[in-house]
């Protein structure tokens, strides 16, 4: 069964750059990220921390694959 990596809040930051999400705001260590796709919005929240817990990578996986197909996001979230 595959791992969660160990990411950091610029890591994951660097993901969704990937995907077209853009950091529009930031309040304290939370990075809110947005992306316009056919018409909606679509919003994400990350803490900008040196080392994510894994409940809440899993929690950011689960909001974010509402956007992004799971088998695209698998491979930067999960370990082989």
């Amino acid at each position: 069964m595959p791992r969660l990596k160990v990411l950091s809040g610029k890591d994951v930051l660097k993901i969704f750059n990937k995907f077209n999400f853009e950091i529009v705001g930031q309040k304290g260590s939370h990075v809110k990220l947005k992306r316009f796709e056919d018409g909606f919005t679509q919003t994400l929240t990350v803490p900008d921390h040196k080392e994510l817990d894994k409940k809440t990578l899993k929690a950011i996986f689960r909001q974010a694959s509402r956007y992004v197909s799971e088998s695209e996001l698998k491979e930067y979230f999960y370990s082989k």
